[in-house]
């Protein structure tokens, strides 16, 4: 019994405090660190050179795939809306994980309670066996938004781990693991660039973390 549980692929589920905290870059460092496979749900906008584009670019293990989004739309805004502008609904029906034996990261779109449709937000993509982790980064306000996202996973029975992107705040990160109790992946750094050397140092950092999880 224990040696199935050892062997079960791990799905990871990466979501953000908000837009532009640095998921993209989070999902590829634990594609890397886990030599996962990497699929993005919905897409919203930037189809010339997506996040899956992105996350291709900057893993560089040659066991990972890359699979294709559920949905693909091409107005850079609010999922919901840029559907809604494509003349389609988001149906969750429809994204179905993709069928792979290896672990698989899921990377969502902005924060958990960004609208797919009139009734549905990116939480509701989120199955009971994923592990969810939360990729958090300072600014005035992100104590609370950090707070109120791992509360409703909380509320909703996960266990979820942060990542802590961009420029160090003690204060604030102190704060949000003392409140939430929630076990910290690590730190990525503001760096200079990101490029796949950059990625898998920081692969190499996280792993161990990552396959506790």
């Amino acid at each position: 019994m224990s040696s199935k549980v050892e062997t079960q692929s791990k799905k990871i589920f990466i979501t953000g405090i908000g837009t532009d905290v640095g998921k993209t870059i989070a999902s590829a460092i634990v594609t890397e660190a886990l030599q996962a496979d990497y699929f993005k749900p919905v897409q919203a906008g930037d189809l010339e050179y997506s996040d899956t584009d992105k996350v291709k670019e900057l893993v560089s293990n040659s066991t990972s795939k890359f699979h294709s989004n559920s949905y693909a739309l091409q107005t850079p805004m609010s999922p919901h809306a840029a559907a809604d502008i494509d003349e389609v609904t988001i149906d969750l029906k429809n994204i179905k994980l993709p069928k792979t034996k290896n672990d698989i990261v899921i990377e969502g779109a902005g924060g958990l309670l960004v609208p797919l449709n009139d009734t549905q937000t990116i939480v509701d993509i989120i199955r009971p066996e994923y592990k969810v982790v939360v990729v958090s980064r300072h600014y005035l306000g992100s104590i609370n938004h950090t707070l109120m996202t791992l509360q409703i996973l909380q509320e909703k029975g996960f266990s979820p781990s942060l990542i802590f992107s961009g420029e160090e705040h003690k204060t604030t990160e102190d704060i949000i693991v003392k409140m939430s109790g929630c076990n910290v992946i690590g730190r990525i750094d503001n760096e200079p660039y990101f490029d796949n050397m950059v990625v898998k140092e920081y692969a190499e950092l996280f792993k161990e973390k990552l396959e506790q999880i």
